[in-house]
Order: structure tokens, then sequence, then C-alpha cells
């Protein structure tokens, strides 16, 4: 083939990816970039797009050197990223301000309000999620009311993956799988509705255009190529949201399947091919056409662990020269001998708060039930516990809204993890298949450029060549009673400590 080689972009919440794949799914060369969040608030979390670019350019060159490929090799891009943003851009493509991210709660009480003066029930008809905080609506309304010299001077608002696609091509655009982040979004048909951007007093000219999630937009500019390195004229694809492009290249293309997800958030997507929502939970477009997803998105994900090695585990730094392990490798270790249920240790993985099932932004992170006998392995296992019993809460609501799930793929850096993709394993009772955890999500958004391109034919073609499950996990049957009572625990914790989180005024 002329050009061998399709490149994924992922703009992560505490680093981008950067991934070049063979055909066959193989990684031929990838990269990172980091860049910050910043906390300038209780509630607040926010991040500057244009460090994303710089981090993605420096991304793509150290990529493209360090595995010795030409960027002329290269037939296409495609894009993925994190959820809900609110990116402002005036008319010459600047970024207006940093963007709330999708676990920022600023805008509680323009949520409160919408949802009296529309109604919640109404607003719900029509996007097929209920409105919170953390979502794109609130946050661009936020804007008309806290910075109105940055609201006067919007354009259009994008998304993180069409922040990166208009960096590339100069093309402003709106992918489908993204637009649940809006809530004048119509979820069955796929399209904004006007009088929902009327009542929610969001104009529509801020909107781009709705496009699938493998349509080309548009060509690698000169500047851009002359910024990251790449060829050019290159086609780039419209991507989609990381949860979507993960669970595609996780291989999920059909209803019933189910991805699990193990990056810095936490939850599901379960595949589906007809119209499930419920409040409780998030209902977007799938990046495969004609295909929903169900999800459930937590903030205690991958990223409770990364909290505990980076406050907790100075020793196990320490020592990775004298063991040969990593500060992650060692903290596991300490986990595994400690018995499911950890003596009646709990944790609630809820670290800024809470998205689905019960959508607070105000619950705060628990461990409950510390005494002299607990060890570091202990606290460590029950944060491995704790994120799998959100998982289980999750996928227990979304059996409540008809979506159930057999088995679930899992995908994320936590899948590296044996003991905990186990112990999720266990919780759930779901059998778990692991691919290639690591670039499940760059994989997917490969795809979707390889099947906009004509790289691949269809889907079908594309995951059967690129997924191979790597390994398998099926619940054991000792651990359940366990955890069936820890679970109960848990559930009872947070009610019983709800009404000591609500912020005080």
């Amino acid at each position: 083939m002329e050009k061998p080689y399709l490149l994924g972009i992922d703009i992560g919440t505490s680093a981008c990816k950067i991934a070049v794949f063979h055909r066959d799914g193989r990684v031929a060369a990838q990269a990172t970039g980091d860049y910050p969040v910043y906390y300038p608030k209780e509630g607040w979390a926010e991040q500057n797009p244009d460090e994303w670019w710089s981090a993605v350019c420096a991304a793509i060159r150290q990529a493209l050197s360090e595995g010795k490929i030409a960027p002329e090799e290269i037939a296409g891009i495609g894009i993925d990223g994190q959820s809900w943003s609110a990116i402002a851009i005036d008319q010459e493509g600047n970024v207006l301000t940093n963007t709330p991210i999708w676990m920022d709660t600023r805008a509680q009480s323009i949520c409160d309000r919408l949802n009296e003066e529309i109604g919640a029930d109404e607003i719900f008809r029509v996007a097929g999620n209920s409105l919170q905080p953390s979502y794109t609506t609130a946050k661009i309304l936020w804007y008309q009311e806290n910075k109105p010299e940055v609201y006067e001077k919007i354009d259009k608002i994008l998304q993180s993956n069409s922040f990166i696609a208009f960096k590339l091509t100069g093309a402003v655009t709106q992918e489908v799988s993204q637009g649940y982040g809006l809530h004048c979004f119509d979820m069955r048909k796929g399209v904004w509705d006007e009088e929902m951007c009327r009542k929610l007093g969001i104009s529509r000219s801020f909107l781009p255009d709705i496009v699938s999630s493998d349509t080309v937009v548009g060509t690698v500019t000169e500047k851009a190529a002359s910024e990251c390195g790449l060829a050019v004229g290159t086609p780039v694809v419209a991507g989609g949201l990381d949860a979507a492009c993960g669970t595609l290249g996780a291989g999920v293309i059909h209803p019933g399947e189910t991805q699990e997800q193990g990056g810095q958030a936490g939850g599901m997507s379960i595949c589906l091919d007809t119209y499930k929502a419920d409040p409780r939970l998030i209902l977007g477009y799938h990046v495969v056409p004609g295909q929903w997803l169900l999800q459930g998105g937590t903030t205690g994900g991958g990223g409770v662990m990364r909290w505990f090695e980076k406050e907790f585990a100075d020793y196990e730094r320490s020592n990775e020269k004298n063991t040969g392990k990593s500060s992650l490798v060692q903290l596991n270790e300490l986990a595994e001998p400690i018995s499911p249920g950890c003596d009646g240790l709990v944790f609630l993985p809820y670290m800024a708060g809470e998205r689905s099932p019960i959508w607070n932004p105000d619950a705060k992170g628990v461990f409950y039930g510390l005494d002299f006998s607990k060890t570091k392995g202990h606290m460590v296992r029950a944060c491995m516990e704790g994120v799998a019993l959100s998982l289980r809460h999750n996928l227990e609501v979304a059996e409540e809204a008809g979506a159930k799930a057999e088995v679930l793929r899992s995908m994320g850096g936590s899948a590296n993890s044996l003991l905990w993709t186990q112990i999720k394993s266990d919780i759930t009772g779901k059998p778990i298949l692991v691919p290639s955890s690591d670039t499940a999500t760059t994989l997917g958004a490969a795809i979707l450029a390889g099947v906009g391109v004509g790289f691949y034919k269809n889907y079908e073609e594309a995951v059967t060549l690129t997924v191979k499950t790597t390994r398998r996990h099926t619940p054991n049957p000792e651990n359940r009673k366990a955890y069936d009572t820890l679970y109960q625990t848990y559930l009872a914790l947070y009610q019983s400590l709800k009404p000591l989180m609500k912020k005080q005024d």
C-alpha cells in the first residue's frame, strides 16, 4: 500500500497520546505530551486548548522521528477527545478563554434554574440526558453570565477533537458523538433542536453543523504542517468522543457489546441500536453510524490510583531502581494479598464530585472502616474496589433502563493491572476481555480515519483486522458473597453521608 499508516490523536485529561498504526492495528510509533489541569476555585477544573495543540505538535514530531516514519506515509488522521468542553473561539479562530472540562461543576446554579424554568423533563425529552453542570450547555451560559467580554466575541463553540481538527485543517466542525454535551441536540435524530436552543438561550450560530465521525472534514494545511511536522494535504476526519473511540478500539460495534473504561475517568459504554435513555446515565451517539452508547461516566477511574501514587508512594518511587518495578506495580503487589472486601475498608471514589448515576457535584471521596489493623495495601485495594463498585452501580442502573451488558471489553491503563481487572470482574459478576488496553482509544480514532479514507472497507473489516484479545477474566464465585455485602455498604455509606457532603454557604 502506498501509504501504509494511520495516525490517531487522543486529547486526554492529563496528556495527549499520539499513535501511528499499521493496517493490522500494530503500533508503529507512539508518543505522549503533557499539559496541566488548572483548579482556580473549588469545583472548577479547566484547561488551555492551545496547550493541547502545543503538546500534540511536539508528540507528533517525536512519534514520527522515533518511528522513522515519513509524514507522507500517513493515509489519514483521526482525533478523539475528552467530553464536554466549551472551547470559545472568535472569528479569527483565537481561543478566548480556558475551557472548563468534564469534571468542572461551577455552573450548578445555572442548571438548577433552567431545570426549573424549562422543566427537567422537557430538557430530557429532547436531549436524552439530564442537565448537569459537567456538560457543555451550562458552561456556555456561564460565559454569558460571568465572562460577558468573552461571550460577546464568540463565533463558535468547539469540542476537544473538533478543536484539534480545526488547528489541523481550518475546518470548523461538530461531529455527532460529542453532540450529547449540548441539551439542544436532539438525541433521537442527531440534529440541533432550534426551539431548545432558544429556550436555553444558546445561539444557534455558535454551533457548527453536525457531521459523521468518519467524515473527512479537511486536509492538513501548510501552517499546521509547519507546526506539527505532518504532510500538507493529509486527510483528517472529524473524530469523536474519547469514550466512543475507545469503545470502537476495544471492538464494540454491535448492540449489546460493552466497553469498560479504565482511563482517568471510569465507567462503561453499552452499544445500542435503539434509543434508551435514563436520567441517571449518559446517552450519546457511537462513532459507528446508526448506534447509540448508553454510558456510565464516573470521576473515579484510573485517576484514583494516579492520585494515590502521587500522594502516598514516595517509598515505592524511591525503590524502583532496587526492585526494577514501577511504583504502580509495587502498589499492586501490596494490594494483592488483602482479602476481597478489604476487611471492612470501603472507599467512595468521588474525587471530583460524581457523575452517573448519582450526579452530585458535592460528593466527596471517603475511606470508611480505618483502624490500626489497616495497611497501605488495604487502602490500595479499597481504591480498586471502590472504582469497581461504582462500575457495578452504573451497570445495574443500565439494566434497569433495559440495557444489559453480558461481557465487558476493558480498555485504559487500569486494564494493565490483572488484579484490578479481576476485582472488577468479581464485583460486577461479568466476564472481562482485555484487548490492547493502552492503545484502544487512539486505535479507535485511527479506525475512523481508515474507514473515512477507504483504508478499510467498513468497521467489521477494521475491527477484525486490528482488535486482538490478550486475556480473559471470569468472576470468582467464592468472592461474590463478600462483594455483595461490600456493595450494600457502599450504597448505604453514600446515602448516609450525602447530607454532610452538601456545600455549606
